[in-house]
């Protein structure tokens, strides 16, 4: 029925989907459905046509493979260097922290441990791009208020785009909140903002804007997303533009205009999954000489924004209520190991297990449990999620916090978690576990 009111109402239907034949087989079909009216323009039929692109199809899935692992092989080297560099580090840090330990020379440890946090986090940034990339990085979307994001980070891109660029933010008023992970949000724009300023070499002007906008039927067939209420976020700029050929390309993964080992083609391509991912969309308007503009859809959300936690102003970290009992389950050792001594010295009593058979024989027992932490990617035929539902069981109101680096654990439950169950992506700032746990026993 919808096919054919859009037919009526547009003139025409058009569709890509599976089908089935006569025999049962099924085939992938392009659908067209034409509206056809008389010579007063009334309704007096429709005309359907229906191919079988299944061949197409596969020789297109063909060499979008083929074409996507010749990009990877080629990133390979450049990730390996980056990931090197930080590693050297982290690694270089530590053993002379070691050294300055031995040596009572502990005036010099702060230096060094500021040099492994920073290079840590560059590392972690790096693979949640690349999980941006392929859609599957583990989103944490929560009510934000978008112009306080924006201005939060003014600062930040005023340094990284260089004197020689002018930043121009034009927030608007009555803003709604919007429904995203801010964390990827404020990659997007900075992502964004450097990309402005390669395209503005001899300098010029950044303006990111934000906006309340609906978009109707109309407007959602054309820009491929649902009608609805959205948070719109621009980034304009005064650089050299695109052509048409070029804009059309510049969300496909790996591709740029930029010198061979100055881009990867991976920048927007990321920015465009992460849209998607959050039920958005991202559009480009460019045209040669007049500079460029990427607006970012994102859903309205009806809930107030919650003021984001700021660990670096505690002085100090959430303690345990009464001894809570924690389950840490987690394949490795090293973490097992910092969350018990972090849980340990906030007054909690950890109890540890290295995969889900361990961790569902501790949660089927009689001990109290307040609290289960878990991977999500356990070794033995299990992982935390159904090791999780299997307790809940016998535990209903089991409280759970996932901590997870696979991406494909990137959507767990597609995004739907049961209640009392939150997710923490690895790596994490131990101060941010603290926090976490602390909510989550409390709230929940």
């Amino acid at each position: 029925m919808k096919a054919l009111e859009t037919a009526e109402r547009e003139g025409r239907f058009t569709a890509e989907a599976w089908r089935q034949r006569k025999d049962g087989t099924r085939f992938w079909a392009s659908v067209v459905l034409d509206a056809i009216r008389d010579e007063n323009g009334v309704l007096v039929g429709f005309a359907k046509v229906t191919r079988d692109l299944t061949e197409r199809r596969e020789a297109q899935q063909t060499l979008f493979q083929a074409q996507k692992m010749e990009a990877v092989g080629q990133l390979t080297g450049g990730l390996a260097h980056d990931f090197n560099n930080l590693l050297t580090g982290i690694v270089g840090s530590l053993d002379l922290m070691k050294q300055r330990l031995a040596q009572g020379r502990l005036n010099e440890l702060e230096r060094y441990m500021t040099a492994a946090q920073g290079a840590a986090s560059r590392a972690a940034t790096l693979t949640h791009r690349l999980l941006a990339f392929s859609r599957q990085q583990t989103l944490e979307p929560k009510a934000v208020d978008a112009n306080r994001l924006v201005a939060n980070m003014e600062e930040l891109v005023r340094r990284t785009v260089g004197p020689s660029i002018d930043i121009e933010t034009v927030l608007a008023a009555g803003l709604w909140p919007c429904f995203c992970d801010p964390n990827q949000l404020e990659n997007a724009i900075l992502n964004l903002c450097i990309n402005a300023r390669d395209a503005m070499p001899d300098g010029g002007r950044i303006t990111i804007e934000t906006s309340n906008t609906w978009v109707d039927h109309a407007a959602a067939i054309q820009r491929d997303m649902p009608q609805g209420q959205y948070v719109a976020l621009c980034v304009t700029d005064t650089g050299t533009g695109m052509s048409p050929e070029i804009a059309a390309r510049a969300f496909d993964p790996f591709f740029t205009t930029k010198p061979a080992g100055q881009g990867t083609g991976l920048g927007l391509s990321m920015i465009y999954g992460f849209a998607k991912q959050s039920n958005g969309q991202a559009r480009i308007y460019s045209e040669m000489g007049h500079g460029t503009t990427v607006k970012l859809y994102l859903p309205r959300h009806h809930e107030k924004p919650v003021e984001e936690f700021e660990a670096d102003k505690l002085t100090r970290l959430p303690r345990s209520g009464s001894g809570e009992a924690v389950l840490v389950v987690d394949d490795e050792p090293t973490v097992r190991m910092l969350v018990g001594d972090v849980l340990a010295d906030l007054g909690y009593h950890a109890i540890e297990a290295a995969d889900a058979a361990a961790g569902l024989k501790v949660l089927e027992s009689d001990v109290k449990i307040d609290l289960l932490i878990t991977d999500v990617g356990l070794p033995g035929g299990m992982n935390g999620k159904q090791m999780a539902d299997a307790a809940r069981v016998r535990r209903p109101n089991l409280k759970v916090l996932f901590i997870t680096g696979y991406a494909e654990n990137a959507a767990i439950s597609n995004g739907h978690l049961g209640r009392g169950m939150h997710v923490l992506s690895k790596p994490f700032p131990m101060d941010k576990l603290a926090t976490s746990i602390r909510h989550i026993i409390e709230n929940s």
